[in-house]
């Protein structure tokens, strides 16, 4: 059965509806968040705007209140939605090495060498122009690519994002590329949230006051809902406040908030900074780009690369291991001539010691046409015991892999025991 790609992703991201919507691996503290905006705005309408609907003319105006409570939760929430639940610029990692020159690193073993990706060292950088400076890109070795610039690898979702800002637990999903203007109309939007919740809760304090001619502190007697929410409200503005400040800062001098902490200690010139309203117009008037994953496509079976030792057969060069196939027959080759050359050293040695006792023979006997012919023979049979120790010594290569050392070492020992018996018919 074939599988989506979002079923065999190697991210830590969480996928719901079919790949239609992707969260980051801490997206169960998505709804803490919900709870967070929806529960003091529920109050909000109960307690607060439900006794402001008549307080102000014409009679009705009121109602605006809660309406505008009301719509701007739910607008908050669907930022949140469209911040947590979209790719936020993920590169996709490469399932193999690029195709690069690399870098041999010797200390790796041999053995290494010859796996999957053998002892292969990408460099760790390289150089890249933009805006007419050279930037320094990294390798990444876990999504087997070069960074763009600005690019980083999240920790938490395991993946390389364009653009990257920072990882929000709070909206369990990464801020990159593709979201980061969600994220801080997000942050904006909560905090404009918080303030009119505050004011409102505030005024109907004040409303109060002015009904019964009350003191602050009666007024806040008759509605300790209103005093919790300016409370929360008052705490919820020093965080989101100061997010969304800031952010604008960060939007101000096109930075990200990794490059801010990153270039304070490193003392970098920013080299994206086009201007104020360059960079705000680049944010917010830029067209997104798409996805550059359908998480939802079927995973395509991929052509393995050819690797080193069949790229080389092809051209009919040499492979390690052919060259380590090679280099073992002719030791086991040299074994069986060395051996050989001890037995047929004992077995020559008998047939000097033979040819010796001719010799003084046919001195005695005074026949210089045997004694010529026995000379010629015994040269003979050393010409060709020392042509076959040659041959079994000087052998490059294996005529066919095929053939085990074995076969080679029977073949060699039939030609020497050949030599030998000829040798012997000869004196007989």
């Amino acid at each position: 059965m074939e599988k989506r790609v979002y079923e065999v992703w190697k991210g830590s991201n969480k996928f719901f509806l079919g790949g239609r919507l992707i969260f980051g691996p801490d997206a169960r503290s998505l709804p803490v968040t919900l709870l967070l905006i929806s529960v003091p705005s529920i109050i909000f309408c109960i307690f607060v705007a439900r006794h402001l609907r008549h307080r102000f003319s014409p009679y009705n105006a009121g109602y605006g209140i809660m309406v505008v409570a009301v719509v701007f939760t739910i607008y908050v929430l669907i930022i949140l939605f469209l911040t947590s639940a979209r790719d936020p610029g993920i590169i996709p990692r490469n399932s193999r090495p690029p195709e690069e020159e690399p870098h041999h690193d010797s200390s790796v073993p041999a053995q290494a060498r010859n796996r999957h990706t053998p002892g292969r060292q990408f460099p760790r950088t390289k150089e890249v122009m933009v805006n007419g400076m050279q930037v320094r890109v990294k390798y990444c070795s876990t999504c087997m690519l070069y960074r763009p610039p600005r690019c980083s690898h999240c920790s938490i979702c395991n993946n390389c994002v364009e653009r990257f800002d920072h990882h929000c637990p709070w909206v369990g999903q990464c801020i990159g590329l593709r979201n980061y203007r969600f994220f801080f109309m997000f942050v904006s939007s909560t905090t404009l949230l918080c303030i009119y919740v505050f004011s409102m809760s505030a005024l109907y304090i004040k409303v109060l006051m002015d009904d019964n001619h009350r003191t602050v502190w009666e007024a806040m007697k008759e509605s300790p809902p209103s005093v919790v929410l300016m409370a929360y409200c008052f705490i919820a503005l020093w965080f989101v406040g100061g997010l969304t400040g800031f952010h604008l800062y960060l939007i101000g001098t096109n930075q990200t908030t990794y490059e801010n902490f990153r270039h304070r200690a490193d003392n970098r010139i920013n080299i994206f900074d086009r201007g104020c309203p360059s960079n705000f117009d680049e944010i917010f008037c830029t067209k997104l780009n798409p996805s550059k994953n359908n998480f939802r496509a079927l995973v395509q079976e991929e052509v393995p690369r050819p690797t080193e030792e069949a790229k080389a057969e092809d051209v009919g060069g040499d492979t390690h291991p052919k060259i380590e196939v090679d280099l073992e027959n002719r030791q086991n080759l040299l074994k069986i001539s060395e051996q050989h050359n001890i037995e047929d050293g004992i077995d020559l040695s008998k047939i000097s010691r033979r040819q010796n006792d001719e010799e003084n023979d046919s001195r005695e006997s005074n026949d210089p046409l045997r004694s010529t012919l026995e000379a010629d023979s015994i040269m003979d049979i050393n010409h060709r015991a020392s042509l076959t120790m040659t041959m079994i010594r000087s052998d490059p290569e294996p005529s066919s892999y095929g053939n085990s050392s074995s076969e080679i070492a029977a073949d060699s020992h039939t030609n020497s025991t050949v030599t030998i018996k000829e040798a012997g018919r000869l004196f007989e």
